[in-house]
């Protein structure tokens, strides 16, 4: 085996999506001197948020219209009563100062007439509330003011991308660093922290019908879980209920539907081209309000009772807009999906649930703590906050919040100093990046692993 690399930091952060960037912003800006901000790709370009689309929840309206309160009280409602309070109530409030940052570092936030952010009501708010910087790279635009941030910060934060972490390593049950191993190379790596936060997501890409990057596969998880942590909320998976089915479209997001269904009032109808939502207990009423749990819901079961659409969901229709309305809100995006076969003016288009956030993940106390010294989580790693089901968008929000607290906390651990290792000092983590024992097709694993999970762990269990 190649001689090991090592590397030495204050505090490791594991993932570089919203979560793990603004955590190892936050770290370095509370005197961390020197946080290792890892990736299995490049920093700031892999995960969940440079995916994200269209908008981020914040009580950041005009002083009296909206407060975090009323956030949270959406947010628990959404989350079916299972939510935990306390973190909750810090996506709602921490996660509107970070807004307010985000905008102090240009992310560039749409605005309204009156200057103020430009705020939309989602689905499940009981006002607007979801800031955008536009409908389909809202995502794309807090990566790119997080890493420009990362870099503004210089060098205290060492960004090291396609690097796997394969294990933590643990000195008196305290968490010492972890093993690794270079994508390009295949050198192994072993890096010493006081602290160290996991913040690699959430699971999806375990079903094969996913919105998610191959970074979220659940790798945190089973690295806490490891190391001592426990799990919580890890049968609540949310899935979108609008991801793209047919006809087949190429280079183009399979959840790209909603910012438009969204803003246009797009139509659900079954196979029969006739509506269905009302039959699951709400009905739009003109109104694109309808919770994801609940279209999910009613698009399973319009399914199964072999109402469905020929290649199994439903149908989504916009022709009843206009053409001019229809070309102003997709912009270039309509001659794309012309490239495809696809008018909107007279095609409806099928889609069906694909798997898009976890609500479940690492338990932590309010400091982002696990339990296990010198370990903390951030972001969708995170279990708990979102209790069943995830009110539209709070994603962005709780990667923000929480990386900033876990942030904040591993630079106070690190001034109190951790066990440490040095080099050699992590010979069980490294015997497995050996390769030793009979080989293995990962990929024929993963295949099945998602025809099982899309079978038995579906939206509806037994």
């Amino acid at each position: 085996m190649t001689e090991p690399l090592h590397l030495a930091a204050d505090v490791l952060v594991i993932g570089a999506g919203a979560a793990g960037m603004y955590a190892a912003i936050e770290a370095a800006r509370q005197g961390a001197g020197q946080v290792l901000l890892l990736d299995r790709s490049l920093i700031g370009r892999g995960g969940a948020t440079v995916m994200a689309q269209m908008t981020v929840a914040a009580a950041v309206g005009p002083e009296g219209t909206d407060h975090w309160r009323h956030h949270l009280a959406d947010t628990l409602a959404a989350g079916r009563g299972l939510c935990d309070p306390e973190l909750a109530a810090l996506l709602c409030e921490v996660g509107a100062e970070c807004i307010l940052e985000m905008e102090r570092w240009k992310v560039g936030w749409a605005r309204d007439a009156a200057g103020g952010f430009a705020q939309v009501q989602a689905p499940g708010h009981d006002r607007p509330r979801c800031v955008y910087v536009d409908f389909l790279s809202t995502g794309p635009a807090v990566s790119r003011t997080l890493r420009a941030q990362v870099q503004r910060v210089g060098p205290a934060i060492r960004r090291v991308g396609e690097l796997v972490v394969t294990d933590l390593e643990l000195r008196d049950g305290a968490v010492a660093g972890a093993v690794a191993l270079d994508i390009a190379s295949g050198r192994p790596v072993t890096i010493g922290a006081a602290a160290t936060i996991i913040a690699t997501g959430g699971l999806t890409r375990l079903y094969a019908r996913n919105s998610a990057s191959a970074n979220m596969s659940g790798d945190g998880y089973a690295l806490a879980l490891r190391a001592g942590a426990a799990l919580v909320d890890m049968e609540f998976v949310q899935f979108f209920p609008i991801g793209h089915l047919a006809p087949r479209l190429i280079g183009m997001d399979p959840i790209m539907w909603d910012p438009f269904r969204y803003k246009l009032g797009g139509r659900l109808l079954n196979g029969a081209m006739g509506e269905f939502l009302h039959r699951w207990g709400e009905g739009e009423a003109g109104r694109y309000v309808v919770t994801r749990d609940l279209a999910t819901y009613a698009i399973t079961k319009e399914v199964e009772a072999g109402r469905g659409s020929p290649a199994g969901g439903a149908w989504l229709s916009f022709t009843h807009v206009p053409e001019a309305r229809l070309r102003e809100a997709f912009g270039p995006v309509i001659d794309r999906l012309a490239a495809n076969g696809i008018d909107l003016t007279r095609d409806a288009v099928e889609v069906s649930p694909i798997a898009h956030y976890h609500m479940g993940g690492i338990r932590v106390d309010r400091a982002m703590r696990t339990g296990v010294p010198g370990l903390l989580a951030a972001g969708e790693a995170v279990g708990g906050a979102n209790g069943a089901n995830r009110l539209s968008g709070n994603a962005i929000t709780e990667a923000l919040a929480f990386g900033r607290i876990a942030g904040a906390e591993a630079a106070r651990q690190a001034r109190d100093g951790g066990p440490g290792f040095g080099p050699g000092a992590a010979a069980p983590g490294l015997a497995l990046l050996a390769g030793e024992g009979p080989a293995i097709n990962t990929a024929a694993l993963v295949a099945r692993l998602q025809r099982i999970m899309a079978a038995g762990v579906g939206p509806f269990r037994t």
